[in-house]
């Protein structure tokens, strides 16, 4: 391959990510209507007729690619837009799509990929995914637990050494607890169950709390056995 040839192709690519990310930001604007204005959101959707599913995956792998936006008011605009059963599935079909996009990327280009969207702090912290014995039991707890920063685990589990087919399940399964409550949460809320939104709202809160204390406790007595050694 000669230089213009690598040239070619390195613009290709700025030019592509330079799309992705233009489309993130005006996605992410959708968004802050759906917190400020869900109807007005819903509305949005819904002008696509029978391409609105298809849309919705497209902006939720584009949040998974790109993680500048938060993942749970998509998670809560599936169902919300979509309903319980319909928001959760296609919400699960576009988290596992964009995370296995991701695992794909990594491995093929690198950390130089992570670094992008995470400073060099928040990826070493996850270190001990790479080195402890049982990494890919601790990886997958780790993941499946609500509150914990899932673009991060996703983006980091490609740098590790856990077989492929292995990470992909993880990063697809994983994410199931936290789409249930998120999306049942958003149909509760477009059905104007207020109760039954905030149920669910409540339920996936203590669950995130309890997952963040077990993500910081399990970090916290890695760190102080690699001071140790």
């Amino acid at each position: 391959m000669n230089k213009n040839d690598n040239k070619l192709i390195k613009i290709i690519i700025a030019t592509v990510l330079l799309i992705i990310v233009g489309f993130s930001l005006y996605i992410g604007y959708k968004i802050a209507i759906l917190i400020r204005e869900p109807d007005v959101f819903r509305k949005w959707i819904e002008s696509f007729g029978i391409y609105a599913p298809l849309v919705y995956v497209l902006i939720t792998i584009c949040q998974i690619m790109i993680p500048l936006i938060p993942g749970e008011p998509m998670e809560l605009a599936a169902g919300y837009a979509f309903g319980g059963v319909q928001g959760t599935l296609l919400c699960f079909a576009a988290e596992s799509l964009g995370s296995i996009i991701v695992l794909f990327m990594v491995r093929k280009f690198g950390r130089k990929i992570v670094e992008i969207y995470f400073d060099n702090d928040k990826i070493d912290s996850l270190k001990f995914l790479n080195t402890d014995e049982k990494k890919t039991i601790l990886y997958a707890m780790i993941f499946i637990m609500p509150g914990t920063p899932k673009d991060l685990l996703c983006y980091y589990g490609g740098l590790t050494d856990i077989d492929m087919k292995t990470l992909v399940l993880i990063a697809t399964l994983g994410r199931i607890p936290s789409i249930i409550t998120s999306t049942l949460a958003g149909s509760s809320l477009g059905n104007q169950n207020y109760i039954k939104a905030l149920s669910y709202v409540l339920i996936a809160a203590a669950l995130s709390l309890l997952g963040i204390f077990l993500y910081k406790s399990i970090k916290e007595s890695h760190s102080k056995i690699k001071k140790i050694e």
